[in-house]
């Protein structure tokens, strides 16, 4: 499961040369370094061979949707039966996109006293999750896009903490076939939505401000007591 995210770096010419997106387009963008189920963040689409923002409310709901009410139960999609589930199916064939950011979090520890983890690229890098979008209409003439992003088994770093883990697609190749909004075999890109490779990520442990959702600062990736970074695969 992928339940908690962040992409910490603010809009800039260096963050949209990474997304392959104009800087105007990231304007609205702020830093963020826990999103939530259910707030708004922003995809990558493709239209006419070119990467497109889209900006977006995490938890997807059907077009045909009369309310929101099961946009939280939405926000991930297991990646081996998502061209199957009714929930997912039309998103899969026809409206995949790319949910960037540069970490997620996951929980370690006993119920009571749950400790987060926050994963991010060994290299310090941005992270493109596989993703679907929709389009619904909360109110006549008004539309909202939401999105949903995929799971996967863990590798063996996120396998240490959890037994899913979102699917990344680290190489451009594989993300630029991912939103192809004209890939006449859908099906064939179950191939990419695998574990990534064991050495693209590394953990450290994070503050446990990250379980209030209100709380959204740097502050959140300082532990709370002192302690060394998590490193299954250090150089």
């Amino acid at each position: 499961m992928c339940g908690r995210f962040g992409l910490t770096r603010g809009p800039s010419r260096e963050l949209a040369d990474l997304l392959g997106v104009d800087a105007a387009d990231l304007s609205f963008h702020r830093p963020r370094y826990n999103i939530a189920p259910t707030q708004e963040h922003f995809v990558l689409t493709s239209e006419y061979e070119r990467r497109k923002v889209l900006p977006a409310r995490w938890g997807l709901v059907n077009r045909g949707a009369r309310d929101n009410s099961r946009a939280a139960q939405c926000i991930n999609a297991m990646a081996e039966t998502v061209q199957a589930k009714p929930s997912f199916r039309e998103a899969f064939q026809q409206r995949r996109c790319l949910v960037p950011a540069d970490g997620f979090y996951e929980w370690r520890g006993p119920k009571q006293s749950r400790s987060p983890v926050w994963f991010h690229a060994q290299d310090g890098g941005l992270l493109f999750f596989a993703g679907l979008y929709e389009e619904w209409y909360p109110d006549r003439g008004t539309s909202e896009t939401t999105f949903t992003i995929l799971t996967c088994a863990p590798n063996q770093v996120t396998g240490q903490i959890h037994n899913r883990m979102p699917v990344i697609l680290p190489d451009p190749k594989a993300q630029e076939d991912w939103i192809n909004p004209r890939e006449p075999n859908p099906l064939s890109l179950k191939r990419l939505l695998i574990p990534a490779p064991d050495d693209l990520l590394r953990m450290q442990p994070a503050s446990s401000l990250v379980n209030n959702v209100r709380n959204d600062g740097p502050e959140l990736l300082v532990p709370d007591e002192r302690g060394q970074t998590l490193d299954l695969f250090p150089r």
